[in-house]
């Protein structure tokens, strides 16, 4: 099983995710006076599509067709991130507030916690349903 979770994909993901992270973090924060749920979603969205174009062609190297693989694609980017920050809001306020952060730092390392579930989760997402090779 370790090799089909484990393959050459992992590094260009990566690098593909540090562009689309950098840019999620970037407006994130710049709209963080929106609140928690619109400031993450916009940012995902932004790096939502440049990731699509960027997976589908260089790391996964999709052939299927552009219709239902956006479909897929953005399906999987959704779920992947109601799961990511639906758990890390709550997981975030127990473990950080027991250490007695508060406030923006709270939120702001919450919200690092969510990037970092979701970015796992969204590869594995990619991989096996939205970029799936099919044989």
């Amino acid at each position: 099983m370790r090799n089909k979770l484990v393959d050459a994909t992992i590094p260009k993901f990566l690098l593909v995710g540090v562009g689309n992270t950098l840019l999620s973090a970037v407006l994130m924060f710049l709209l963080e006076g929106l609140g928690y749920w619109p400031s993450t979603a916009i940012a995902y969205v932004a790096g939502a599509v440049m990731s699509f174009f960027l997976n589908r062609s260089f790391t996964f190297q999709s052939r299927e067709a552009m219709g239902p693989s956006a479909a897929k694609f953005a399906l999987n980017v959704a779920v992947c991130y109601v799961l990511a920050y639906s758990i890390a809001q709550p997981a975030g306020g127990v473990i950080l507030g027991a250490l007695g952060l508060e406030g923006i730092w709270l939120e702001r390392l919450t919200k690092l916690g969510g990037m970092g579930l979701y970015t796992v989760l969204n590869y594995f997402g990619q991989r096996f349903f939205a970029f799936r090779k099919t044989r």
